[in-house]
């Protein structure tokens, strides 16, 4: 089954009426010609439900496994065609097509087998016998590289487990080259073939944490996207086992076991999806598992050890199982799960149990807040909660007390909190006289306090009391003899306080306080890195602010509705002083840190938040020098291509504002250069907003100006089509980008061939805005249009059939008081006249001639120079005479 060109007319989708197995299987085959793959798939299956011959059914199973192969779900399209081949043992597509899907999967001994088979049924398809000779090289590859690492993991593993060698360079090197292999499926494979999760094992036994580190790294390699392999390591290593490596002191190799488990989640996750039955239970285990790290107060005897990284790693496993799930069926069965083992605690295990419960509320409400929500409500929860803050018990009072700051942010119970908190928070930060309930409960004051966002109307405190939290904040956060986690609640307080301009403004000039921030953004104190990208954002207001229609403002006040008021400190002039002051201080440096970071901390929202402020940051074009040097360009780029769709815009739109204004070679040096393409090209999508399109346009102009394998990059990113939009813009900047841009890509080959082609206005329509008034424009058609045709004679011959104008367009290029203009139309006149005498002959009796002939006379310039190679093609031609000085 062949698709046909874009050309074939679409027809409709399936009709429901249709009664003929017959006519379903035609219109599936119409749709599949057309790409409309999963329109042929519904026709093909509902051609099956009517009572189709065998013969019938093995033809729709294959022509299903065709759609599967273009859909790119292989397991799917494998189950098709074994069921055609069930249906007809010698149907050679169906074969085929499965060899196909096997292939992708990775199954190549069985891949080989069907393609043998094919061969012995049609023994001179030149197809086959091109598909058999690629897999069997694709084996003898596979064989060789497994062959050729089998003594090399073996060895690996010797030295590694070898006590002699312990801390010596060679185990280092040993390690990193394992975690090196299993980056490869290929490699991960061999060394799960090669007892490899027992050797591990062996390694996380050792209890040294550069070889945990290892091992946990390796096995993210065994388990990412592969189901089995995944089951085979949990069967052998333990759900428990696994967990417990939250609580491991060293950090670095606690974050590590947060991330593996992300992946085996995400690997048994798609077993589900796919159909493999029995993993389900191992991810409910895996949750309850998670509940108990997350819900730890203390370690008992015989219990997890849990630290304050756990409960955060645990938080956001919870939060990447709750995003997973699919329906409300599945949301609903976590909320039951989650409140079920809250209420266990809860009730009947005293104010032991009540802490536990009230530690894995607060769990909650740090990762999947839905969750978080619904166990806040469950009764009694909240009103302990309150009561354990009277408690005399530091340890009872921390964990109500951060419970009470997480909860204050929830609508629900924001004017609970309100009114029952706010005396209460007070009341402890005056009298304790502990430094961990203090600050705690400063942090929850500030929370509170900045409840009306941005809207200075909305001021929840009396005034100046902000500004004095604020500053109690800074002074803990800079008191370098308190230890990091306490003084991460003191940044935390900042992310909030910093919503109020006037605080932005103090923080801003302590010069000490920015010090200390960027310090502990660059500790092993990972937990902070949110709340430190928040504060940023607040300070160079990077967050998403649309100014309110006067009209409707009016309006609102007319019926008494509250309107929003910006604060005099938050408009555009203090926030440009603010952004400097941050560049000062080194927070650049300090971003670069943080994006550098391998930690499940940096989820996809932090790394958003990182993405605005460093639009803000080269929002100037005097800063961007700074941000450069500073490493942010490097820095950019992993943000632009993985997070959420509003951070990768904002990094994309950060990458195209430097390569607009620098050097894109310096700065982005290497290869790093070809990662920029593609973030730029997702600027042009309609989604994109005017001025995204415009810098992207202009910074792919910049790029493609430099080099042909940046071009074919490119062209590789499916840009030109985008581009060729812009082309036909009203928007006359973003038309003229447009122009530019294709101008530089004209450079290239495939461009040249697509103005080339027959049947299409590209050449018109770049001569016809070489005649627009906008000078900029005309500059860049005109500039497309002499290299167009300089590389490809043939076109010059089509530029007098695209437009009856094209003499005036010219000679308006060639009077020009421009120099550039003046130069582009004489080369694009020369190519012309070079290319066909008969040309020549046409321009040479219109008035192109004396314009020629006077700028001939000049003083010497590239223009001069065109001129007078034209005329001299001229007199070769024997169109006109030389004068009688011979020029």
């Amino acid at each position: 089954m062949t698709v046909s060109g874009p050309g074939t007319p679409k027809p409709q989708s399936a009709c429901p009426g249709a009664s003929s197995v017959e006519q379903l299987r035609k219109d599936g085959n119409e749709l599949f010609k057309c790409g409309d793959y999963e329109g042929a798939l519904t026709a093909y299956t509902q051609a099956l439900g009517l009572g189709a011959t065998p013969q019938d059914q093995a033809i729709l199973h294959r022509n299903r496994a065709a759609c599967h192969l273009k859909l790119e779900d292989y397991e799917r399209a494998e189950t098709e065609a074994t069921k055609a081949i069930e249906k007809d043992g010698g149907d050679v597509k169906a074969l085929y097509r499965r060899s196909q899907a096997l292939e992708k999967l990775g199954r190549l001994d069985q891949a080989v087998l069907d393609l043998q088979r094919c061969v012995s049924l049609e023994p001179k398809n030149k197809v086959f016998q091109e598909a058999l000779r690629n897999i069997a090289g694709q084996i003898q590859e596979k064989v060789r590289y497994m062959s050729s690492t089998d003594a090399k993991v073996e060895q690996m593993f010797q030295i590694l487990l070898d006590p002699q060698e312990k801390g010596t360079e060679k185990k280092q090197k040993a390690s990193q080259n394992l975690v090196v292999l299993a980056r490869e499926d290929a490699g991960a494979e061999k060394i799960f073939r090669s007892n490899g999760v027992q050797l591990l094992q062996r390694l996380l036994d050792t209890g040294e944490p550069d070889l945990m580190l290892a091992a946990l790294r390796t096995l993210v390699g065994i388990c990412s996207e592969h189901q089995s392999r995944t089951v085979a390591t949990l069967s052998v290593l333990g759900t428990r086992r696994m967990v417990s490596m939250l609580g491991v002191e060293n950090q670095a190799v606690s974050l590590a076991a947060c991330h593996l488990l992300q992946v085996m989640f995400d690997a048994l996750k798609e077993g589900v999806k796919k159909g493999f039955r029995g993993k389900e239970g191992a991810i409910i285990v895996g949750l309850k598992k998670i509940l108990e790290v997350g819900g730890s107060v203390q370690d008992p005897p015989g219990e997890l050890t849990v630290t304050a990284n756990s409960r955060m790693s645990a938080s956001i496993l919870l939060s990447k199982l709750f995003d997973d799930l699919k329906c409300d069926a599945e949301r609903e069965n976590f909320h039951r799960l989650c409140e079920n083992y809250i209420k266990s605690w809860f009730e009947g295990h005293g104010l032991a149990g009540k802490l536990r419960a009230i530690q894995t509320v607060s769990c909650l409400l740090q990762g999947p807040c839905d969750a978080g929500n619904r166990a806040l409500e469950l009764n009694g929860v909240m009103e302990s909660v309150i009561a354990l803050c009277a408690s005399e018990q530091e340890e009872e009072q921390l964990v109500a007390v951060e419970a009470l700051i997480h909860a204050a942010g929830k609508a629900k119970r924001a004017s609970f909190i309100t009114a029952n908190g706010v005396s209460l928070l007070k009341d402890l930060y005056k009298r304790s006289e502990k430094d961990s309930i203090r600050i705690r409960a400063l942090v929850g004051l500030c929370k509170l306090g900045s409840a009306g966002g941005t809207d200075f109307s909305m001021k929840q405190f009396a005034e100046g009391s902000t500004l004095k939290l604020a500053k109690q904040c800074r002074k803990w956060l800079c008191n370098d003899q308190m230890d990091v986690g306490t003084r991460r609640w003191a940044v935390e307080g900042l992310a909030y306080l910093t919503f109020d301009a006037d605080v932005k403004e103090e923080f801003v000039e302590d010069a000490a306080a920015l010090k200390a921030l960027f310090q502990l953004s660059k500790s092993e104190e990972r937990s902070v890195l949110f709340a430190v990208a928040s504060a940023l954002v607040n300070c160079t207001n990077s967050y998403d602010y649309e100014e309110p229609d006067p009209k409707m403002v009016e309006l609102a006040k007319y019926a008494k509705q509250h309107v929003p008021e910006q604060h005099p400190k938050d408009k555009p002039s203090f926030v440009r002083a603010r952004v400097k002051k941050l560049l000062a201080a080194g927070v650049v440096s300090a971003m670069t840190c943080m994006v550098k970071t391998e930690s499940p901390v940096l989820t996809s929202s932090c790394r958003e938040l990182l993405s605005r402020v460093f639009l803000a940051l080269v929002e100037e074009v005097e800063d961007r020098g700074t941000v450069v040097a500073q490493g942010g360009g490097k820095a950019l780029l992993p943000l632009a291509l993985e997070g959420t769709d509003v951070g990768q815009t904002k990094a994309a739109q950060a990458l195209a504002k430097l390569t607009i204004t620098s050097n894109p070679e310096m700065t982005f040096p290497g290869e790093r250069i070809y990662e920029v393409v593609r973030p730029l090209v997702s600027l042009l999508h309609l989604n994109c907003s005017g001025l995204q399109n415009f810098e992207a346009l202009m910074a792919l102009t910049n790029l493609a100006g430099i080099s042909e394998r940046l071009r074919q990059k490119i062209l590789k990113e499916k840009a030109v089509p985008m581009i060729e939009g812009y082309m036909f813009e009203e928007h006359e900047m973003l038309r003229r980008a447009a122009t530019e841009c294709m101008c530089n890509l004209a450079m290239s080959k495939e461009v040249q061939d697509l103005f080339e082609a027959t049947g299409n206005d590209r050449l018109k329509l770049l001569v016809l805005y070489s005649g627009e008034e906008d000078e900029l424009l005309r500059r860049a058609a005109a500039g497309g249009l002499a290299m167009l045709t300089s590389m490809r004679p043939s076109l010059c011959s089509r530029i007098p059939q695209v437009t009856t104008h094209w003499l005036e367009i010219l000679q308006a290029l060639l009077l020009s008081p421009s120099q550039e203009l003046q130069h582009r139309g004489a080369v694009v006149v020369l190519n012309m006249v070079e290319a066909s005498r008969e040309i020549a002959s046409t321009l040479m009796e219109s008035e192109v001639l004396e314009i020629l002939s006077v700028l001939a006379k000049d003083k010497e310039s590239p223009v001069t120079r065109a001129a007078t190679a034209c005329l001299g093609k001229a007199v070769e031609y024997g169109l006109i005479k030389p004068s009688q000085d011979g020029k």
